[in-house]
C-alpha cells in the first residue's frame, strides 16, 4: 500500500474541528483507494493548548522541520500533503509534495502577512473551492491546483435527518473563540433576541476557559468538543444555521448544515460563493440579525433544496472521487 504523509500541526490533530475531521475522512478514503495516510506532526515547541510565544503560526513550523523530516524518512514516505503554509519548504526535500490549505493569506485572517512569503514558493495545491483556486492563481501564480471539497458523512445525514425534531426558534453557530469567527456578534444577537435559543458549538475543550471572559446571555447554550454524531444530532434540531466568520477556506459546518436541510445565513464574502442554494442567504454585520430572524420565521421547517444541493456537490462520495482521480495521477 502506497504511503502518503499528512503533515498538520499537533493542535489540529487534537481538536474536534475541521482539520481533524478532514484528516480522519482522508485516511478512510485513502484506505478504500489502497493508500495509507500517515499522520505526521511536530512535538517540540508546540503546546496542547495553543501556540507558544515565539513559536506561533508559521514560525513554529520552521523550527520543527527536523522532527517532521525524521518522521517522514523513518516511515519511508515519498508523497506528502501538508496543510499549513509554514511547511512549504518540504518542497525542497520531497518532489511529490502538495499544499492542502486550512488557512489562506487573506487580510481578514490573523497572521496573513506571515503566510504570504510561504505561498510564493508553493508549486502544487489541492483546494476546497473554485474561489481558492482563482486566488492561488491570481495572487501567487500557482496554477497546478486541484479542487476537491471536504465531503460530509452521508450516513450521519441519513441517521439524524428528521424534520419533526426541528425547534422553530433554535439558531445554531459553530466556530472558535477567535476574533475572525465573531462569537461576540452571536452573543450580541442572543442578547437582542431573548425569544431565540442560540447554540454555540466550539471544537476544543480549551474554549471552555476562553469563553469565561464573556457575559453569556441566558438564552445561549455553549457546547464543546462534540463528536460528529453529536453535531449532526444537534444540527437536526436547529431551524437556522448561521455563520458570521470573516473568511473560510471551506466552511465545513455550512455544507453539513445544507445537507441537514437547515436554512442558512452566511457572509457575503466571495469565499462562500459555493454555498449558493435556494435557502442560503448572504448578509453582513449590518443586516445579519434581521436575516437570522427572517430565516427563523420562514414557513419552511427544512429546505430540501439545500439538502439536495449539498448531496450533489459536497458529499464524501464527491470527495472520494476527487481523491481517486488525484492519487491516480500524483502517485504514478
Amino acid at each position: 500500500m502506497t504511503k502518503v504523509g499528512l503533515v498538520m500541526r499537533k493542535i489540529q490533530f487534537t481538536e474536534a474541528q475541521g482539520p481533524r475531521i478532514f484528516a480522519e475522512r482522508l485516511r478512510q478514503i485513502g484506505s478504500e483507494l489502497g493508500v495509507e495516510i500517515v499522520f505526521i506532526s511536530p512535538e517540540r515547541h508546540v503546546s496542547g493548548y495553543d501556540w507558544l510565544p515565539g513559536y506561533e503560526h508559521e514560525k513554529g513550523d520552521l523550527v520543527n522541520y527536523d522532527i517532521v523530516l525524521d518522521q517522514l524518512y523513518a516511515r519511508q514516505i515519498e508523497h506528502v500533503i501538508y496543510t499549513v503554509s509554514g511547511f512549504t519548504f518540504l518542497n525542497m526535500f520531497f518532489e511529490k509534495s502538495v499544499l492542502f490549505p486550512h488557512s489562506f493569506p487573506d487580510p481578514a485572517l490573523t497572521g496573513y502577512e506571515m503566510m504570504k512569503p510561504f505561498y510564493s514558493i508553493v508549486n502544487k495545491a489541492i483546494v476546497q473551492t473554485d474561489f481558492l483556486k482563482r486566488e492561488m492563481a491570481d495572487k501567487f501564480g500557482v496554477h497546478d491546483v486541484t479542487v476537491i471539497p471536504i465531503g460530509f458523512n452521508e450516513q450521519l445525514v441519513d441517521k439524524h435527518f428528521d424534520p419533526s425534531l426541528v425547534v422553530q426558534n433554535r439558531i445554531l453557530w459553530i466556530g472558535r473563540d477567535e476574533e475572525n469567527r465573531r462569537p461576540d456578534l452571536v452573543l450580541e444577537y442572543a442578547r437582542s433576541n431573548p425569544d431565540k435559543e442560540v447554540f454555540m458549538v466550539f471544537g476544543g475543550e480549551r474554549y471552555k476557559e476562553s469563553m469565561k471572559k464573556y457575559d453569556i446571555p441566558h438564552n445561549v447554550k455553549l457546547q464543546f468538543a462534540l463528536s460528529q454524531d453529536d453535531v449532526f444530532a444537534l444540527m437536526n434540531t436547529a431551524k437556522v444555521y448561521w455563520s458570521c466568520s470573516k473568511f473560510d477556506t471551506f466552511a465545513m459546518p455550512l455544507t453539513e448544515a445544507l445537507a441537514m436541510g437547515k436554512i442558512v445565513v452566511k457572509p457575503e464574502h466571495p469565499c462562500y460563493s459555493h454555498i449558493g442554494s435556494r435557502h442560503a442567504f448572504a448578509g453582513n454585520e449590518q443586516n445579519w440579525f434581521e436575516l437570522v430572524n427572517m430565516a427563523a420565521a420562514s414557513p419552511h421547517t427544512v429546505s430540501l433544496d439545500n439538502k439536495d444541493y449539498a448531496l450533489e456537490r459536497f458529499s464524501s462520495k464527491v470527495m472520494k472521487e476527487g481523491y481517486r482521480r488525484f492519487f491516480e495521477q500524483w502517485l504514478s
